[in-house]
This record gives C-alpha cells, sequence and structure tokens, in this order.
C-alpha cells in the first residue's frame, strides 16, 4: 500500500464533556446512535455505531445515515480514559481504515491509539457528494463562488456539527476525561484537524496534523487574514504540524506560519522533504524530532505558554519550496511545566529539551534560545484587557501589560535548558 494510500484512513475525534455534551442543538434535539457490530480487536473491543443528522446541522441531505467505531483501550474499559480521535484522508473511509488496521497491526503511524486511551474512528466519506472534506475549501481560488464562500466562512458546516456531536455523545457516553481528548488526522485528515481543531479549543487539549492537504480550511474558520478572531473563539488547542516541502498539498503552508505567529497561537511545525508520507519510520529518516513532542500529556485545564520571534526557528522553506531545503521546525525545543495558577499568582516552568532527551541525528540542538512568552488557557490567573501585570525571569522581571484581548506577552526571554520558572502576579496596590 502506498503511504498516498494509506494516509486516508483512520478518524479519532475528541471532546469535552461539558461543552460536547451539550452542543448547540435545539432542547428537542437529542443524538441516538444505534450500535449495529461489534468487533474483537487485537483483544479489545471495537463497536460500530449509525446515527441519523439533526436539523441543527444543516445537512444538505436530511436523510444522511452516518457512522463511526469506538474502540477500547488495551486494558479494557473504564471511567476518565482519554479520548484519540483520527480524522481519515481523502483516499479512505473510516469503515476502510478499520479494516486496514486489523491486518496491519504494527504499523506506526498517526492513527496509532496510545496504550490506555480509547480510539475513535468517524467517516467523512460515505455522503461525500453533500458532506465531504470535513467542511473546508482546499485550494485558494480566486474567485469564490456562493458554495465556497459557505465553506470559507467562519461558520462550522454541517459536517462540522455532526462530528463534534459524535464526539460529543461517546464522551459521554464512555465516560472520558474531558480534559484529554485530542484530534489528529493526515492529509484530508489533517487539513480537518486543523480546521475543526483550532476553532474547538474549548474541546481539545491537543491537535496534531500530519501533511495536512491544505491550510485553508483553518485560515477561514479562525478568520486568520484578519486582525482578530471571530468573536466568542476560545484560546486555541497546541497544535503540532509536520509537511513536506516536496509535497503540493503543504503548498501555501507560509500563510499559515505568519498568521499563527502574528496571532501568538500555539504552532510546533517540522518539516521536510519527505513527501505526502504517514509512516513514522519514512518521516524520521527526514526529520527526526516530529515525535519528540509528548502531544497527549497536554490537558484542557492547563495554561499552556506559546513562543514567538524565536531566535532558534528555522528559515521557513515556503513558498520557495527548493528541493535542496533542509529540514527545520518552529517551536520544537521547548518546554514547560505548570506551577500555580490562582487569581493573583501565575508560575510556570520553562525549559529547552536537551540532547539527551531528543537523541536526533539530524538537528544540532540548541543551549539556548530567545523567544517572547504569551500565556494561553489559564484557568483561574484570568488577565482583563489592557491589565498591568509583574513578571519576573530568574534574573530578569519588569510589568507588562495585556492586549485588548487579555493576552499576556513578556518580551525577549532568554530559555536554557536548565529549568527557570516564569512568575506573573498582579502589582499590590
Amino acid at each position: 500500500m502506498n503511504s498516498l494510500r494509506f494516509c486516508g484512513r483512520v478518524v479519532f475525534v475528541v471532546a469535552t464533556l461539558s461543552i460536547l455534551c451539550r452542543p448547540s442543538f435545539g432542547a428537542e434535539e437529542t443524538l441516538e446512535p444505534k450500535k449495529t457490530a461489534e468487533y474483537e480487536y487485537r483483544g479489545t473491543k471495537v463497536e460500530r455505531f449509525e446515527h441519523g443528522t439533526l436539523p441543527s446541522w444543516g445537512a444538505k441531505n436530511p436523510e444522511q445515515v452516518d457512522y463511526f467505531y469506538v474502540a477500547e483501550p488495551k486494558d479494557g474499559p473504564a471511567e476518565g480514559r482519554p479520548l484519540y480521535v483520527a480524522l481519515h484522508s481523502a483516499g479512505g473511509s473510516g469503515e476502510q481504515e478499520f479494516e486496514w488496521r486489523k491486518e496491519h497491526p504494527d504499523v506506526k503511524n498517526i492513527y496509532a491509539i496510545p496504550d490506555g486511551f480509547y480510539g475513535m474512528f468517524p467517516d467523512c466519506g460515505g455522503a461525500r457528494e453533500t458532506d465531504w472534506w470535513y467542511g473546508g475549501r482546499s485550494t485558494p481560488e480566486k474567485e469564490i463562488t456562493p458554495e465556497l464562500a459557505e465553506r470559507a466562512s467562519a461558520e462550522l458546516q454541517p459536517v462540522e456539527k455532526r462530528i463534534l456531536a459524535e464526539i460529543a455523545w461517546v464522551v459521554e457516553q464512555y465516560k472520558i476525561d474531558p480534559n484529554r481528548v485530542y484530534l489528529c488526522g493526515n492529509s484530508m485528515g489533517g487539513s480537518g484537524t486543523l480546521g475543526l481543531g483550532l476553532r474547538a479549543g474549548d474541546v481539545f487539549a491537543a491537535i496534531k496534523a500530519n501533511v495536512p492537504a491544505g491550510i485553508w480550511h483553518a485560515y477561514d474558520r479562525l478568520r486568520l487574514g484578519d486582525d482578530d478572531a471571530p468573536s466568542g473563539i476560545p484560546d486555541p488547542p497546541v497544535c503540532l504540524d509536520y509537511s513536506a516541502p516536496n509535497d503540493q498539498w503543504s503548498d501555501y503552508h507560509e500563510f499559515l506560519f505568519d498568521a499563527m505567529e502574528k496571532r501568538k497561537y500555539s504552532f510546533i511545525a517540522y518539516w521536510g522533504n519527505f513527501g505526502h508520507e504517514n509512516l513514522d519510520e519514512k518521516v524520521a529518516q527526514v526529520n527526526d524530532l516530529f515525535n519528540t513532542f509528548d502531544w497527549t500529556s497536554i490537558r484542557k485545564n492547563e495554561a499552556y505558554p506559546v513562543f514567538t520571534s524565536v531566535s532558534t526557528d528555522d528559515p521557513s522553506p515556503w513558498p520557495e519550496k527548493s528541493p535542496s531545503s533542509p529540514p527545520g521546525q518552529r517551536g520544537a525545543y521547548f518546554r514547560w511545566t505548570n506551577k500555580i495558577d490562582s487569581q493573583n499568582r501565575f508560575e510556570i516552568e520553562l525549559r529547552l529539551a536537551t540532547n539527551d532527551e531528543l537523541r536526533s541525528k539530524i538537528f544540532e540542538i540548541p543551549n539556548e534560545s530567545t523567544a517572547d512568552v504569551s500565556l494561553r488557557r489559564p484557568q483561574t490567573f484570568v488577565v482583563a484587557p489592557n491589565e498591568r501585570i509583574d513578571w519576573a525571569f530568574g534574573d530578569a522581571s519588569g510589568t507588562v501589560d495585556a492586549d485588548k484581548n487579555g493576552l499576556i506577552t513578556i518580551p525577549r526571554l532568554t530559555i536554557t535548558s536548565t529549568p527557570k520558572t516564569l512568575r506573573l502576579k498582579r502589582p499590590a496596590n
């Protein structure tokens, strides 16, 4: 099976109990999936569910029937487990991914369910004439038709609403930890991961997109070409992206890079000339950093830092896409540990990953890096627009004003492999 064909298979989607268990349906709307099959898969139970549409989705075919699979953890069902949701590519379906995984259980790629996780396999292939591409446009058409304008809006499309509703049901039904729902995908599924996941920071703890087939889905949903995000958009989840300059589907990544940097959104990126690839071992031959960040350890109910203007970020290979472009990364070396998140005080430990941790044979791991550090998704230390905050980091200290959205950014911090705590507090009256 070639990598492009493989690229398109599993779908796992993640959700938050508090948010997704009560999506924006009318009071009379209830998603009621019916179990249609049960399988034994590598010693664990996998269930298949089907359901109809809900009026609030606005599906073009109200009679449409969709399905998804849910796989139990290898060690059996249990409450409070995390959920791993993977979106299949354009070349596959939820059904095909499940069948392929049964035949190739040991292949390592983005679709491999981590131990101890529930897995979810949604489908976006069964009704591709009316409900396709996870709701986004794929190319930067100069003339946007009425149909394309709908897909290019900031509003979630019917397929996206449907997937979120499915996730909400799974979170409630299987008593998933709502703070540990993760979204990933390959190719079209990678585009869907960016477009759906970045909008849903109140649902997903972190997301990971492999060779996403287009960045415009995310660009449109977050209105990344505008100065500000649409009103009511929560802080996005921690985001990982790995793409290839020699893959046409990764074109225009410079727009995503620039917009995410400008918005101070999380965007940890890896690239190299590995083509439209989904097999871990082949990607690692070109960029061996891409699997070194433990993205499924991120929790939705914890703050995280965003690093911008980073001295150790590599130059973007887009738009030139030279065949000789070396592999590179953005933000791949940073690590953090939350310490305190209270009303008047916040502390987070920052450091660089060491060479012993990363064990890269391709990259020279730096000993220090300078970056602007922004604070996203604080739980209790919530800052008002334009509020003044005192900060300290090692021997450095000062005051900084939040921006008009209440985002705090500390400029020009020097971060090394020795952990150091960033301390924020409200000034004494």
